[in-house]
């Protein structure tokens, strides 16, 4: 390996870790859910944790479909 290859796989890994961390986020926004912004800022302030990251998840999950 080059050193060009060793400096660019840190930057990827983050990357790549970002968008795990904003699945919750980026479901939400796909689904376009009513609460979108809630859950964005939900997964910001508290995805870090495990458990309310999947809680976030779940929210952005849920049907959008309320009749």
């Amino acid at each position: 390996m080059n050193g060009t290859q060793i400096s660019i796989l840190p930057i990827i890994v983050s990357f790549v870790g970002i968008i795990i961390y904003f699945i919750p986020t980026i479901i939400a926004f796909k689904r376009k859910q009513l609460n979108k912004i809630k859950i964005f800022l939900f997964n910001l302030f508290f995805g870090w944790t495990v458990v309310l990251w999947i809680i976030a998840l779940v929210l952005a999950c849920e049907s959008t479909n309320k009749n």
